[in-house]
């Protein structure tokens, strides 16, 4: 009932401001059309037609209609949910945009789209089907909610929520598809391939949370965002052919492929769960933002990203170790120079760990002369673990300080630094006075 108090509210002051003796029954029909069609909570809708006839009679122009998740929790009497949901899209003369967070079948989803396919341009459910169906106990003796959605071949955005699909949707193409979102999904490789390829015209695709994949190859010749994110052990496989690409990122993969990145402005590689081993990318000629995450990457698949991405303006490393098998191995001695001069752009730095642990070697800051400066960095964030080499992260963290002439913020992270040795707190009074004399620049969290 809120919108209609709000209704009432702006009649009202319609009312005093021009004087009439009723702002609801002086009203234009097409205004009171325009305004009650901005409503698409079904409660709301369900209200309104019981204010006047002459409300009742303007919800067929509505544009969207949502059912939340609670919406017929207290639903007596012999109709179903599936046939109220149809009543309500049975009576609106183009819907264009449907959500439904409630219970529902795949019969009455059938029903509901084979009525309003044809107008409805984006379409959002919560599947629910993972849990109805437990893997083995798949029925598919009748169309699956998923292939009822074909009846809506004009669709613009499509969002799914606990999505079964190890079998192969009954889809023709949605050529008219540009936003694909799956949250929460069991998933085969073929089905979700095959589910791809229907979807030819796709500039933004989201998988969240999806898990059954091993491997996946996309080839999307408009995508411009994707953000995948698969769950499990870590282990997949992607490749991906989409020359418009220009944000990417990818959770869950340990061999990444992306050749054609011309567009590629902005990159983000994490595996919580297992390793990265390889990645292929085409030269990142436009990256602004890097991100990679992880607790183990190959030191060959580091390296190479770092070269590719030698013009990002924002870098973001936060991996624990390398490695090419189970070893866990801390990361070679990184040049100090060369690293930055090999990213002369850069003017955003995270580092965490490991990675700051390699340019605070004794040998990573022998190359550095007179005539060497960091020229775009302004903010670095370090995070530091241990207290061991001290002495070369006290020096490092002054190097920073003076050669990054541009330099306006340093923020030194101390996270679960565990030791009982002195020197721990030698290290911690170190960088409490390299705080203090760099007041203005430096601070401590």
């Amino acid at each position: 009932m809120g919108f209609a108090l709000f209704f009432f509210r702006i009649l009202e002051r319609a009312r005093i401001w021009v004087r009439i003796p009723s702002g609801m029954d002086s009203l234009p029909d097409a205004l009171v059309q325009c305004i009650l069609g901005h409503m698409a909570n079904a409660r709301d809708v369900a209200t309104c037609t019981c204010v006047s006839k002459r409300w009742k009679d303007s919800m067929p122009y509505l544009k969207s209609l949502y059912f939340p998740r609670n919406s017929f929790e207290n639903l007596n009497g012999a109709d179903s949910s599936d046939n109220v949901v149809f009543t309500m899209i049975s009576s609106v003369v183009k819907l264009e945009q449907l959500v439904v967070y409630c219970p529902f079948s795949s019969a009455g989803l059938a029903s509901w789209l084979s009525y309003a396919g044809p107008s409805l341009r984006h379409l959002e459910l919560r599947m629910d089907n993972i849990s109805e169906h437990p893997v083995g106990f798949e029925d598919n003796s009748k169309p699956s909610k998923l292939d009822c959605i074909a009846y809506a071949k004009n669709l613009e955005s499509l969002k799914l929520w606990g999505v079964l699909m190890t079998h192969t949707p009954q889809w023709d193409f949605f050529q008219s598809l540009r936003n694909l979102e799956i949250v929460g999904a069991r998933l085969e490789d073929p089905a979700l391939s095959i589910a791809l390829q229907a979807c030819p015209n796709l500039t933004h695709l989201l998988l969240l949370g999806c898990e059954g994949v091993r491997s996946v190859s996309i080839e999307l010749p408009h995508l411009e965002q994707c953000k995948l994110d698969f769950y499990g052990w870590g282990n997949c496989s992607l490749s991906l052919i989409s020359p418009k690409l220009e944000s990417l990122e990818v959770q869950g993969c340990s061999w990444i492929r992306v050749r054609e990145t011309q567009c590629l402005r902005n990159l983000s590689i994490a595996n919580s769960a297992g390793r990265v081993y390889m990645v292929d990318f085409g030269k990142l000629a436009s990256l602004e933002f890097l991100s990679i995450r992880g607790v183990q990457w190959c030191w060959d698949a580091i390296s190479k990203i770092l070269q590719w991405a030698s013009e990002v303006k924002h870098l973001y490393m936060k991996v624990e170790f390398t490695g090419d098998f189970e070893a866990l191995l801390p990361f070679p001695e990184i040049d100090f120079v060369e690293f930055f001069n090999s990213h002369s752009k850069l003017q955003k730095f995270d580092i965490h760990g490991a990675m700051f642990a390699a340019l605070c070697q004794k040998n990573s800051l022998k190359n550095v002369d007179s005539s060497f400066m960091i020229p775009c960095l302004e903010e670095v964030l370090i995070t530091v673990r241990s207290p061991l080499n001290a002495e070369q992260k006290m020096s490092t963290l002054e190097s920073l300080l003076k050669y990054g002439k541009n330099l306006k913020s340093m923020v030194v992270k101390i996270l679960q630094m565990k030791s009982n040795h002195s020197s721990v707190d030698d290290f911690f009074e170190d960088i409490c006075r390299f705080r203090y004399m760099n007041r203005k620049i430096v601070r401590i969290e």
